[in-house]
């Protein structure tokens, strides 16, 4: 079928529907539903045949409107908390995954050059971390408590302060993929070069292994979450540059959608990091080392688990279940 012919003969209807959703009137869910599953029909079938016509951004920004109007009049759960930590969060984490591997790879590669330019620049440290930092760590060591930093204000009061610093961090990673996701590549490479510096640091004065360990038992959870925060920021950087077939306004704001769903699960693993950090990283030279070894591997493996392995499984159990995209889904 011809380009002009497919559009000849749905443009009345296409017309008529987009008419309809900007009404006053609601339409009856039943209409909505059969109409958006032929619309997405078309949709397919004009990105098969016409990949590069215009009408596939104008079905596509429709196809969002109808969406967001079989949505907003759908009754919510009362389950939907258990839902989006379940199955709605993890669906988004699967199909995020690349993003994440692709702000990990950006991490490691400015950690690496963060170690290695303060092992081979005694000032570099400095630059990174400031003066002060710098002069108050030395002075601990040479009481012997390198990483009395942790324990230099009160628990409750350091809680709240890591806590909203580390959200207020990750976020800023996250909003600044409005710059294109270069801006987001700007902070992970900070961040990185930060980590990489501090741990050459203490390399240096042959304190790797406490530092790691004392690190870690927050770090553990709270370096991936900057590191996925990343991922989201990259989500929307790209929604921003490469909108594809949608209008850029439309696909920035899906790409708002997919990155707050992620910061949203990113919120609590922010509170025990903070929660570890006040409370129990203070007391790095008395833990035993099992028990802070199963802190950071549990951790780690939590963030392994939930944010890797169990979206995989959340997915693959959707598609083998089968899930309808038709009008009957729609309509539940």
């Amino acid at each position: 079928m011809k380009e002009i012919t497919f559009i000849k003969r749905n443009k009345m209807r296409w017309e008529s529907f987009e008419k309809d959703l900007k009404g006053t009137t609601k339409m009856h869910p039943d209409n909505l539903a059969d109409q958006f599953i032929q619309l997405t029909d078309d949709l397919a079938f004009a990105r098969t045949f016409y990949p590069h016509s215009h009408i596939i951004a104008y079905l596509n920004a429709l196809t969002v409107k109808a969406h967001r109007e079989i949505y907003k009049n759908k009754k919510e759960k009362s389950s939907r908390f258990k839902s989006f930590w379940l199955t709605e969060l993890p669906i988004e984490l699967y199909h995020s995954r690349k993003n994440f591997i692709i702000s990990l790879v950006i991490f490691l590669m400015a950690g690496l050059l963060g170690a290695v330019s303060a092992l081979n620049d005694d000032g570099f440290v400095r630059l990174i971390m400031g003066d002060s930092y710098v002069n108050t760590t030395l002075d601990n060591i040479e009481r012997g408590d390198p990483m009395g930093i942790y324990g230099h204000m009160g628990e409750v009061e350091m809680f709240f302060a890591i806590t909203f610093n580390n959200i207020r961090v990750s976020f800023i990673v996250f909003v600044f993929g409005m710059f294109t996701s270069l801006g987001v590549g700007f902070v992970l490479v900070r961040n990185g070069i930060m980590l990489g510096a501090f741990q050459a640091f203490f390399y240096q004065k042959q304190l790797l292994s406490v530092s790691t360990l004392a690190i870690y038992i927050h770090g553990a959870l709270e370096i991936p979450a900057i590191i996925i925060a990343g991922g989201a920021g990259i989500i929307l950087g790209n929604s921003l540059m490469f909108p594809k077939t949608l209008p850029r306004i439309t696909s920035l704001q899906i790409g708002v959608g997919r990155g707050m769903k992620i910061m949203m699960g990113l919120v609590p693993v922010f509170l025990v990091a903070g929660f570890l950090e006040s409370f129990v990283t203070r007391f790095y030279n008395t833990i035993p080392l099992a028990i802070n070894l199963f802190i950071i591997l549990g951790s780690l493996g939590f963030i392994v688990w939930y944010f890797f392995i169990y979206p995989t499984v959340v997915h693959k159990q959707r598609n083998c279940s089968g899930i309808p995209r038709n009008a009957e889904a729609i309509r539940a």
